[in-house]
């Protein structure tokens, strides 16, 4: 009876590792499918390595997003990058984590990225390039069963590895056309079937004027290994010099993104909520994200 009982948990924990590493691939879909609604217009740099120190100063980001509202163990995200601006070089950090369940991933780079400046209207040519370190692992302590189960155990045996990525842009006070290959291991393992963003381009261009009122229309294409194209479609439009500001994104994965932010000198909070791709909607109640940008060390 005890040997039955120890096989049946067995095969039970295996089962339940089995599905939730299922749920895991899923989630990391939906992750890069549904980035975090910031880096379209707030904070770019989580986009592009190109963009760190674009802006002068020191710029700290903070970003929480949580996904699939009313699913117990949902995965959310958070993110903190920091940039800095030294003349025509600017230097990053980015910190991603995300928790999905017991699964962790956890992912550090540093920036370097260069700015050269082309003439009038603030015209820039910037190249950006990151490199740090990727982990992966179970949370054995919120493991429901046989924590020192060797099944289990052998998930958090993968090393951390090295990754980067590079950026280039090209902005002025107007247009903005950007691209970059981020996560680029995975570029390197042609047969790797993890589902990462392999590629990503832009390009916006604001209209009127800002003391007053401004639009910003932007297109986004990504290709996300594992899943389809996805095309990004949307604007920003902001009120009084930026003090106010209504975002909108239509992606081609059948899903959308609002937003809306408060601007000040030295900080800014932008909310977002992102409805569910059209095979999700019946399971969950869409993702929300709420973004905080600090403006330090700027010269007045």
């Amino acid at each position: 009876m005890t040997l039955q009982t120890y096989s049946f948990n067995k095969v039970g924990i295996i089962a339940a590792f089995l599905v939730g590493s299922a749920m895991l691939s899923v989630t990391a879909v939906k992750a890069q499918v549904n980035p975090f609604g910031s880096q379209y217009y707030q904070n770019q740099y989580l986009f592009n390595p190109a963009m760190a120190g674009l802006d002068a100063g020191l710029n700290v980001n903070l970003s929480y997003s949580k996904q699939s509202l009313g699913v117990d163990g949902a995965q959310n995200m958070q993110a903190l990058s920091l940039e800095y601006q030294a003349k025509k070089v600017g230097l990053g950090l980015s910190v991603y984590n995300n928790i999905s369940g017991v699964f962790r991933t956890t992912r550090a780079v540093v920036t370097y990225a260069y700015h050269i400046d082309l003439g009038g209207n603030n015209q820039k040519l910037s190249f950006g390039l990151s490199g740090g370190f990727v982990n992966q692992h179970l949370e054995m302590s919120n493991v429901i069963g046989t924590q020192n189960d060797p099944t289990l155990a052998h998930y958090n045996d993968s090393p951390t590895y090295f990754d980067g990525d590079f950026g280039v842009a090209y902005t002025n006070n107007n247009l903005t056309i950007q691209g970059a290959l981020p996560d680029l291991k995975s570029l390197s393992n042609a047969n790797s079937t993890a589902e990462r963003e392999l590629f990503f381009t832009s390009a916006s261009y604001k209209i009127g004027n800002s003391a007053d009122i401004s639009v910003e229309p932007k297109v986004v294409f990504r290709q996300v290994r594992g899943f389809d194209k996805i095309i990004d479609a949307g604007a920003n439009l902001a009120f009084s010099q930026g003090a106010f500001n209504l975002q909108a994104m239509y992606h081609s994965s059948k899903s959308a993104t609002f937003g809306f932010g408060l601007h000040k000198t030295q900080y800014s909070i932008l909310a977002f909520y992102t409805t569910n791709t059209s095979s999700l909607n019946a399971y969950n109640n869409g993702d929300v994200e709420v973004s905080l940008r600090f403006n330090l060390l700027k010269s007045k």
